[in-house]
């Protein structure tokens, strides 16, 4: 039966809807709307419509997916990646619920689908990015509040550990002694020449094996259920935790493995702690006006996309769903490192796993270097131009740097607005005016300990990339510039006047301007 849902409205559509009664004509029918009008009340029409013809012919109500939103006190929750409803768990005679690993409740959109069930979950891993034979910093940072989190943890709950990842070519193992000092109490590595750069299919296949513990996973196509775990050093079906860093190699992986590990995933994330969680909403306790309190879930905070609002993601279990590992990407410079102690002793582990020729199927022949480019994370303070440079950029400049100069450590930023007006200046600080020292949602993300902003009005884009900084001065002509709204100290002021007298006060030891306060 031909059905174009685009020629009737939604009532018209209903009406339509009951006198179809074979599901797979319904299927073409719900792809055309959505790849038509897109009617949320329209898509809910034919769902509803597909679901009553699987009831009658199954005898019994069909499985639904969801992808749902869940509100917390700190913010909303994200939509969990992968995801879908079930019954609910049977369980067995026994004391303890039959633990299954096995593909069930297909849906039509997601044949991937393949839960754990009663699964035992432990621990929280860190995957520990490298470059040019080093642990990034971020990597030290994730360890650190890793190593921090479970503390507390073990002092509430039980002893549990933090897992460093690794993966690369022959270098990767005089690593993992730095992943035990930054923090760890396990590194498990995986070492082969030919993933010294790199790649998208080897090192997603690799961590999501060590997560898994050595199991094959289910597959929907055969109907195979997967096996159990076969790694010596632990005794658990899945990570309960799994941080990776917010970089783009990061954000690449991070993305894939939970897939393969049918969790979620928070992104960019800049927050963590671990906490109990009240629910009310039925698709996570399975009854209506149920309450279910979750213990153990890790809080993943993130900017909202308008730089003034945080959201607090949360990853929860459904009724006959499991979500584990809980993971997110984490944004560098969003935690202090702590200090290495070599002395600390921890388990190193080497990952054994057959890395098929097909995953290096595209080969990198030649390549250029770039040169090492700009990092403005990591230092105490980070002093930042704006537009309000714009009536003499050159001297403008001249004054940010001298500013620069005069701490101890401190790096030189701009705003997406000097970098796009292409401003005409001298030679000698062209090489200072470069998207590379753009700060913001396009550029890099700051958290100094002091942040000057002057001549930058206070874009929500740029408010993204300097929001964690501890302090934050302001130095801007319009008193009711934007950025006035969220820094600690506001100097209504031409920047020609106060960077010179800044700069005089720091070499000088003590304040040569005075600041007369203001109500506003």
């Amino acid at each position: 039966m031909d059905l174009d849902p685009s020629e009737y409205t939604v009532d018209e559509l209903k009406e339509k809807l009951a006198a179809v009664e074979n599901p797979s004509d319904l299927d073409a029918v719900l792809a055309a709307e959505r790849e038509g009008d897109d009617r949320k009340t329209a898509r809910e029409a034919i769902q509803r419509r597909i679901d009553e013809l699987e009831e009658e012919t199954e005898g019994g109500p069909a499985d639904t997916d969801h992808e749902e939103e869940y509100a917390d006190e700190g913010g909303t929750d994200a939509p969990e990646t992968a995801g879908g409803s079930d019954e609910g768990e049977t369980e067995t005679e026994g004391d303890e619920a039959e633990v299954t690993y096995e593909v069930e409740n297909q849906t039509r959109d997601k044949k991937h689908v393949r839960a754990l069930k009663n699964g035992d979950y432990r621990d929280m891993w860190v995957y520990c990015e490298t470059q040019g034979g080093e642990l990034l910093d971020v990597s030290k940072e994730m360890l650190g509040k890793a190593r921090e989190l479970m503390d507390a943890y073990n002092d509430e709950y039980e002893d549990e550990r933090v897992v460093g990842v690794l993966v690369g070519d022959e270098g990767i193992t005089d690593l993992a002694d730095d992943v035990v000092a930054y923090g760890s109490d396990v590194a498990i590595y995986h070492e082969d020449d030919r993933l010294e750069r790199f790649r998208h299919k080897p090192y997603t296949e690799i961590v999501a094996d060590m997560a898994r513990g050595g199991a094959e996973p289910p597959n929907w196509e055969t109907g195979d259920p997967g096996t159990e775990p076969t790694a010596e050093w632990r005794d658990y079906d899945k990570p309960r935790y799994f941080l990776f860093p917010a970089t783009n190699n990061g954000r690449d992986l991070s993305a894939q493995v939970q897939g393969e590990l049918d969790s979620g995933l928070a992104s960019d994330c800049s927050g963590l702690t671990i906490e109990e969680e009240l629910v009310s909403n039925p698709v996570k306790t399975g009854e209506p006006g149920e309450k279910v309190e979750f213990e153990r879930v890790l809080h993943m905070k993130r900017p909202d996309f308008s730089g003034f609002e945080y959201s607090t993601i949360l990853c929860l279990d459904n009724p006959g769903r499991e979500f584990h590992p809980q993971g997110c990407s984490v944004i560098p410079g969003s935690f202090d490192p702590i200090e290495p102690d070599y002395d600390r002793e921890g388990e190193v582990v080497e990952h054994d796993l057959e890395l098929e020729d097909d995953w290096f199927r595209v080969d990198v022949t030649e390549f250029d270097r770039l040169d090492e480019g700009v990092d403005l994370t990591g230092h105490e303070v980070v002093v930042a131009l704006g537009r309000g440079i714009g009536d003499d950029p050159t001297k403008g400049i001249e004054l940010g740097l001298d500013l620069v100069d005069a701490f101890d450590d401190a790096a030189f930023g701009l705003s997406r607005g000097v970098v796009t007006a292409s401003y005409d200046v001298d030679g000698h600080v062209a090489d200072y005016v470069a998207e590379e020292r753009q700060i913001g949602e396009t550029g890099q993300e700051v958290a100094p300990d002091l942040y000057i902003a002057a001549g930058i009005s206070g874009a929500v884009q740029h408010k993204v990339g300097m929001d964690e900084s501890d302090t934050i001065v302001a130095i801007n002509t319009d008193p009711d510039a934007r950025i006035r709204d969220f820094s600690d100290y506001f100097i209504e002021g031409d920047l020609f006047e106060v960077l010179p007298r800044l700069v005089e006060s720091i070499e000088e030891g003590e304040l040569t301007m005075k600041a007369e306060a203001s109500d506003d």
